[in-house]
Order: structure tokens, then sequence, then C-alpha cells
């Protein structure tokens, strides 16, 4: 006699409501989330697998695709709760939207349109090298940030929420202008000790710029297989990811690195308030990141900080 096989009836309420809105008759035992979404789908064609969230408690966090049921603390009558995270953007075009705004936003100042500053033609161009100089490198950190996107990034997460993606634009775009207006500015003065403190920045700048190159690249070969588990990362060869022996973040660290030395290298308020609202939100993530490797792997390198060395 073969063993028989216990199938799971799952219920899926509305996680406000506790409505029920869906019930699943005979679903395999090792059926999975992702099946799950895919069931449950059939029956709300308009809510596509990545718009659910699918959780154990109302208030619950969402339980990930992979996740199959007969390990989950529940009986063979199986409550689930659903809630609809609103339209979903892939990952890809998110950044491309966010990062190709400021590259065309700043180059309509740069450029001195002549709707920007309202000046005759004469004035098209600034007199200041450090303007030419600071037009290079913000493009060149939006342009680097494209084609990691395009070419390196894997991410673990298929979409986000089309409400946020409006807020990052918003965030993103808006400084670009802001800092541009400044920067490309008739009035515009350059840095207090003059080319000394440009090249200063300028080569922190390319340093922090490859740095986080070199991180998204080790992440990315993490998972090289196109596997989503999460694996602690290592210092390479490469010694820009050596930051790895003392942050759980150095791609944050980097990151931040170089609007520090664009800041450095503009000598502009606005910048400096971006760098340190930048500052602020990868601390947040990277606190987070720092945590859940600290949460999943009991061997976790312990001198790691999270985003500054010995500090934070």
């Amino acid at each position: 006699m073969g063993s028989r096989v216990t199938f799971f009836e799952v219920e899926i309420l509305d996680w406000k409501t506790k409505q029920q809105l869906c019930f699943l008759d005979k679903v395999e035992p090792h059926a999975t989330i992702s099946d799950i979404r895919l069931m449950f789908h059939k029956s709300y064609p308009q809510w596509y697998p990545a718009r659910q969230s699918i959780r154990l408690d109302p208030k619950g966090k969402s339980l990930r695709d992979e996740e199959i049921l007969q390990h989950l603390p529940v009986g063979t009558t199986a409550t689930l709760y659903f809630k609809d995270l609103g339209p979903q953007i892939g990952w890809t075009m998110v950044f491309l939207t966010e990062y190709a705004g400021p590259l065309f936003i700043y180059f309509l100042f740069y450029f001195r349109m002549p709707f920007v500053y309202g000046l005759d033609d004469k004035l098209t161009s600034s007199p200041h090298p450090v303007v030419n100089l600071a037009c290079i490198c913000h493009s060149f950190h939006y342009i680097k940030r494209l084609i990691e996107t395009i070419f390196v990034h894997r991410f673990s997460h298929g979409t986000m929420p089309l409400r946020s993606i409006i807020k990052n634009c918003f965030y993103y775009w808006g400084f670009a202008a802001w800092l541009a207006y400044y920067i490309n500015h008739p009035l515009y003065t350059p840095p207090s000790y003059g080319q000394k403190q440009i090249n200063i920045a300028v080569i922190m700048f390319l340093i922090c710029e490859a740095g986080n190159f070199s991180i998204h690249v080790a992440l990315s070969d993490l998972r090289r297989d196109g596997s989503k588990i999460r694996k602690i990362p290592y210092p390479t060869k490469n010694p820009f990811t050596w930051l790895f022996f003392f942050v759980s973040c150095p791609n944050y660290t980097y990151e931040v690195g170089a609007w520090i030395s664009f800041t450095i290298m503009t000598q502009c308020v606005p910048v400096g308030l971006f760098t340190f609202l930048c500052f602020i939100q990868m601390t947040v993530w990277a606190k987070d990141k720092h945590y859940t490797y600290v949460r999943e792997f009991k061997d976790y390198p312990s001198l790691r900080m999270p985003i500054i060395p010995f500090l934070l």
C-alpha cells in the first residue's frame, strides 16, 4: 500500500474585513506560496501574483514565494490572509525611470536652456571649469547606475508599488533640478580652496564610484545561479570589496562617500543637504539588512557594522 497524500484546504480571507475571498480544495502539501498566489489569481484575475501579499497573520509579514505549505505553522485546513499591494512596476523599469530623470534634468540647467535662468544668448555657458566637471561627474554617476540596472543587478523582489515609484521619482528628480539650478547658476562661485579642493574631491569621487560598482558586482555574483537564497557576502580579490571586513553594506558606504566628495567639489548647500538625506536613508536600509544577516546567520562576522566601520 502506498502512503496516502494528505491534501490541504486553504481559505484566503481579506486581511481587513476577514471576509472569505477564496477556498482552495485539495492543495498539494508541497505547494509553495507562489503556487497559491497563482491559484488565487485564477479566481481574481485583477490581482496578479506581484500585487498579492499573502500572510499568516492579518498584520504580519508577507510570506515568501518559496515557502512550502506543509512547513508553515498551519493545520491541514490553513487560513491565509490577502492584502492588495496596488499596481506594481518591475524593478528594472523602476530604476531606469528613477535614474534617467536626473540625467536629463541636469542637462537642462547645464546647457542653460533660455527658459531656466531667463538669460541672453551670451550667457549660455559657465566660465568656471568646475561646473563642467560637476556635470561630467553627475552624469557619470547616473549612467553607471543605469548600466548596473541593466547588466549587474539581480533583484530579490520582482516589483515595486506604483505609489513608491512616484514618490522616489519626485525625490530624485526634484533634487537633481535643485542641485543643477545652483551649480549651473550664472552667480555660482567655485570652491574656496580652488583647484586643490576640486582635485581631492574628484579623486575621492572616482574611488567611491569604483568601490560602489565593485560591491554591486560582488553581490550580483552571489546570485549568479539565479537563486534568491540569501548568502553572506565576503571580500574578494578586488581591494574595493575589502570594506566587507568592516561593514555589511559597503555599497551604501561608497555611495555616501561619492556624494560627500561631490559636495566638496561643488561646495554647494543643496548638494550637502541631499548628501545628508542620502546618508540617513542609506543608514536605515543598511541597519535593516545588517540585522537580517545577523538574524539569519549564526556565524555572521561579528566585527561588521551596518554602514560606517566600527561606529554605525
